[in-house]
């Protein structure tokens, strides 16, 4: 396990740049189960109306809503890794929960998450990596990770430039990333830095998310919902 606050080593080999998302949908795992340096990409502006902070769970009567972390007022500008917590967030998340009744076929593993959930001791982008990182332990994914805010890349680059400079950064010679990033990147760019670009294969299990799935779902399915073509 990489500890996030050490510098990148240099693999050469199959890097993934994504964003922390809480309890995203299997694809996002897909991803980290192929790769071998994860990292998070904490250095941009944080995006209100994405999927960082928040997702969806069936409520009692089996409609999708959203379940969204509480946050500290912040700047339009502000950046992910900056994301805080107010000091009643364990009281508010508690509260946002109780509409979902999240069933599960093992009220022991249940606790556990339940226990990880709502220790929002720590800044919201702590507490969002430790999410994945347990999800990650249930199933038995590779945990290789680091943060991109540790890269220190100046703001200059943005965009896709900030991506292949991060990759350049790690060392890698191959960045992968999900089917839908087919429409964003340029590989004539990254193969001048001399990096291939690879796209995973589309995803056509469940989109729910991981929290629900962890609960009402056999371990072992799950992996293999992960590592399928």
């Amino acid at each position: 396990m990489t500890d996030s606050s050490t510098p990148a080593p240099r693999l050469g080999r199959t890097v993934a740049i994504m964003q922390p998302y809480f309890f995203p949908y299997a694809g996002y795992f897909r991803l980290l189960a192929q790769s071998d340096l994860f990292v998070i990409y904490d250095c941009v502006q944080f995006p209100r109306r994405g999927w960082v902070h928040r997702n969806k769970l069936l409520d009692i009567n089996g409609v999708p809503q959203w379940l969204t972390l509480p946050l500290l007022k912040a700047s339009q500008d502000v950046l992910i890794r900056d994301l805080q917590f107010p000091p009643d967030a364990r009281v508010v998340l508690a509260e946002r929960l109780q509409p979902f009744p999240l069933p599960s076929h093992d009220p022991a593993m249940k606790a556990e998450l339940m226990g990880v959930l709502l220790d929002t001791k720590q800044s919201a982008v702590d507490y969002i990596v430790s999410t994945l990182a347990y999800v990650a332990r249930h199933l038995g994914l590779p945990w290789s990770v680091i943060r991109s805010s540790s890269l220190e890349v100046p703001e200059t680059f943005r965009g896709q430039d900030r991506i292949i400079e991060i990759a350049r950064r790690v060392g890698t010679r191959r960045y992968i990333n999900p089917p839908g990033g087919r429409d964003l990147y340029d590989s004539e760019a990254f193969a001048k830095q001399g990096i291939e670009l690879d796209f995973l294969p589309p995803y056509s299990g469940p989109n729910g998310s991981m929290l629900g799935r962890l609960l009402a779902e056999d371990r072992d399915a799950l992996r293999r919902d992960i590592f399928s073509d």
